[in-house]
């Protein structure tokens, strides 16, 4: 089975969608809970934590280092190396659930719960399809080269999603 597979989504009313992946990862949950709970971790594959109150109700800022754009809000969960929980102002609320599988390897549950139109669902899924490779990436020791990155993964990703959503 790939580390990452195609999402799911489903609408939550109007221009509202709840996005899923369950991402299998060869590392044990002890080695992932810091890539996404620590600025150093976090830079490495996803964003910049400008701001990171590691704890219930704590401030979170990050910005991406592909576009700049930043988002700002608050960790709605914090279950250490169980569940962690971003509610951002853009990005709504992401969801991060680890479950062990042996002593070697994790799944991740995602859930990103956030508005927008079909096509910011389908910008949303590939932007998401694609963090997740590069964290399996950074998991091995290789962490994003922001200054490298282009869209062209995006773009491909991007496609597949369209093509996915109309069967």
């Amino acid at each position: 089975m790939p580390p990452v597979s195609h999402a799911t989504s489903e609408s939550r009313g109007e221009d509202r969608w709840l996005l899923r992946f369950e991402v299998h990862l060869p590392c044990a949950y002890e080695g992932l809970w810091p890539a996404l709970t620590t600025a150093e971790g976090l830079r490495g594959w996803l964003a910049a934590a400008d701001v990171l109150e590691r704890r219930l109700g704590g401030a979170v800022t990050l910005r991406w280092l592909n576009s700049g754009a930043s988002d700002s809000g608050h960790i709605t969960a914090w279950d250490v190396e169980r569940v962690v929980e971003y509610t951002l102002a853009e990005h709504g609320r992401i969801r991060f659930h680890l479950e062990p599988v042996g002593t070697d390897s994790t799944v991740i549950r995602f859930l990103n719960e956030r508005e927008g139109s079909h096509d910011d669902r389908l910008d949303s899924l590939a932007g998401w399809h694609h963090h997740f490779e590069l964290l399996e990436t950074s998991l091995g020791g290789h962490p994003a080269d922001w200054s490298q990155w282009t869209d062209a993964r995006w773009a491909q990703l991007r496609s597949s999603y369209a093509s996915f959503a109309r069967t």
